[in-house]
């Protein structure tokens, strides 16, 4: 079975090599764009596949120089050794052929607000927009805000591969710590809910105008001269839904509206993503990508210096590293639970 896998493999990575080479593919840019998301998908369960049967032949030789020479130590050990990555690689070409979440390698915006917890809430807020802009640039992704400020942080994290790395990040994070303005010392415990969005292009999601009721007003944070001078600011009420999205930080109304209508498709993709799921009765129902964001996914305790994620049951210690965006052990053990969670599926759906 693994062998007709491997062989599945090889010929849809060549058809796709010629394919990306095609000058009639090339000339198609959605067609080519599609034929480049499919080569990368796949090139990972291609590099597996190589080695899979490298390490098959290598394994056969042994077995025939050890019938006609008699036991060697040598290829004794080559085989064992062999053997052991051939077990490996079943499984490893397993779960790279395990269909991906399509919105993995979208840009993401991301939405923070502050939960329970008064004012705490909002400057723990602001620790998750600067520990999630500092893990996006260590992973060399692109941070564009979009609207930051009194605790609400709405920003874009851009390059490939994007939304599968933070869409992990969505959901109830929790601090436990003593607030600068606690003058006995008391822990409190706040809260701050992270959204996190595959940004849409306007293909995917249609908007039509008649749907949408506009009002511009006059800007009252940040933005320059503008502020209280122009009607620069920008509010959109995407009727059917009841979805709602202001922007106000650029100086420019056609701006403000832009940047308004990205994350209204933003949200609008998510909606339907959500719903397409609750149909389907899908496996994910945790925030891996769903925005279910009403359970605690994480907490941040400062008088012992350690993070749970309550998903996984990983704790680290080292909480000011991982505030500074240290979250690679966290998006890891994350992306394997995941994995997992997708075989398992996949193999009760072919039984």
């Amino acid at each position: 079975m693994i062998d007709d896998l491997v062989a599945q493999i090889e010929l849809r990575f060549s058809e796709l090599q010629q394919q990306m080479v095609d000058p009639v593919v090339i000339n198609d840019r959605e067609r080519y764009a599609e034929v480049g998301r499919e080569y990368r998908k796949i090139e990972k369960a291609h590099d597996l596949a190589v080695e899979y049967r490298l390490a098959a032949d290598d394994a056969a030789g042994a077995r025939e120089l050890l019938a006609e020479d008699g036991d060697d130590p040598e290829l004794r050990e080559l085989l064992q050794r062999s053997e052991q990555r051939l077990d490996e690689l079943v499984e490893e070409i397993r779960l790279a052929m395990v269909a991906n979440d399509p919105a993995d390698e979208r840009d993401v915006i991301i939405e923070i607000r502050p939960g329970t917890g008064g004012d705490e809430a909002g400057l723990f807020a602001g620790d998750l927009f600067r520990m999630l802009a500092r893990y996006a640039e260590r992973r060399g992704f692109k941070v564009e805000p979009l609207s930051v400020g009194e605790g609400d942080f709405t920003f874009a994290i851009k390059g490939n591969g994007a939304y599968s790395v933070f869409k992990y990040e969505g959901g109830t994070h929790r601090v436990q710590r003593v607030p600068e303005t606690e003058s006995q010392g008391r822990i409190h415990t706040s809260t701050a809910t992270v959204a996190v969005l595959p940004e849409a292009e306007e293909v995917d999601v249609q908007i039509d105008p008649n749907d949408l009721e506009i009002d511009v007003y006059r800007s009252s944070g940040p933005g320059g001269q503008s502020v209280n001078t122009t009607d620069s600011a920008v509010r959109i009420l995407h009727k059917p839904t009841g979805i709602k999205v202001e922007m106000q930080d650029e100086k420019s109304q056609l701006q403000n509206r832009e940047k308004a209508m990205r994350v209204l498709r933003a949200r609008l993709l998510e909606k339907a993503r959500e719903e397409q799921e609750a149909e389907l009765a899908a496996e994910r129902r945790s925030q891996v990508g769903t925005g279910e964001r009403a359970e605690k996914i994480r907490t941040y305790n400062f008088p012992q210096d350690r993070v749970t994620d309550h998903r996984v049951k990983v704790t680290k210690n080292g909480l000011p590293a991982i505030l500074a965006g240290e979250l690679d052990q966290f998006t890891s053990a994350l992306e394997a639970d995941e994995r997992r969670r997708r075989l398992e599926a996949a193999s009760a759906g072919a039984r």
